[in-house]
Parts: structure tokens; sequence; C-alpha cells
């Protein structure tokens, strides 16, 4: 019965162990400040105010292994029902330069689109805003995004 025991729990150990393996290698994938998410911005304020709101570290939750940070304690809840609503598209990184080359190129957290209800970040910066390029060839851009993101995790 010991080694029942001994070897039930090796196993746990091993599963757990190479499940967080798995996430930290996906973390590296996401645009992150220290685990968090768009900045400390909160995800919902893109959806619910039509415009990015910063989050309080005091109220946040995870999905994945990433952390977010929420303005109120009501839009933390409508997150936990369903994360994958609020999620930012190609983990965060600009969908423009995503569809452009497949790069992961840093965001303006403030710099946003909500395309068929999914959230998009751009970069702009010096003179550079990267949603205007995207809005003159957005379905493109988009489909090329969307096939170099998933060859990211290859």
């Amino acid at each position: 019965m010991k080694s029942l025991v001994s070897i039930f729990l090796l196993f746990s150990i091993t599963i757990l162990s190479a499940q967080n393996s798995s996430n930290a290698l996906n973390l590296k994938h996401y645009n992150l400040k220290k685990t968090v998410a768009l900045d400390g911005y909160d995800a919902v304020s893109y959806f619910s105010n039509n415009k990015p709101i910063k989050g309080k570290s005091s109220i946040q939750a995870s999905s994945g292994g990433v952390v977010y940070y929420f303005s109120s304690a009501k839009n933390k809840d409508l997150f936990l029902q369903n994360p994958d609503k609020y999620l930012p598209q190609y983990g965060g990184w600009c969908a423009y330069a995503m569809g452009a080359n497949g790069e992961k190129v840093e965001v303006n957290p403030e710099t946003f689109k909500i395309v068929n209800g999914k959230l998009y970040l751009f970069y702009n910066a010096f003179f550079n805003n990267t949603l205007t390029d995207w809005n003159k060839n957005e379905a493109a851009l988009k489909n090329k995004a969307d096939k170099n993101w998933k060859s990211i995790f290859k």
C-alpha cells in the first residue's frame, strides 16, 4: 500500500511540475510586466466604457497565469464569468505588427480597437500610430496576424 501511495504522489508531483513549466513557457509569448497584462489597465473597461481605465492591484484576477487588474469588483466578476471574452488578441502585442511581419511589438494600451467582440492593441508612439495602418487593410492583416500568432506556439 505504501508503494502505491508513493507512486501516486510521485505521479502527482510530476504532473504539477509539467503544468507549471508549461505555463511558464507560454507566458513568455505574452506582453506582460511582471505577469500583469495590459500595463495594469482593466480588460473589461475596454468593452464597457469603450475606453481603458487603469485597474487597481488590490482588485485582480488571473487567467492562464496572466494577472489582470480591474477598476471595480463588478468588472473583476464579469471577467471571471468569461475571461476569454476580454483577453487581448495576440498576447497583448501590436496587432498590426503581428499581421505585417509576425513580430511582437509593444503597444500603447490606450490605442485599441474592438472587432467582432475581440480586443486588439496597437503601437502608438513617435508619430507612428499603427491603428491607422491596420484600418487601411484590416481583413488581410487580421488574417495574417492570426496565422502568425498560431505559428508562434508551434
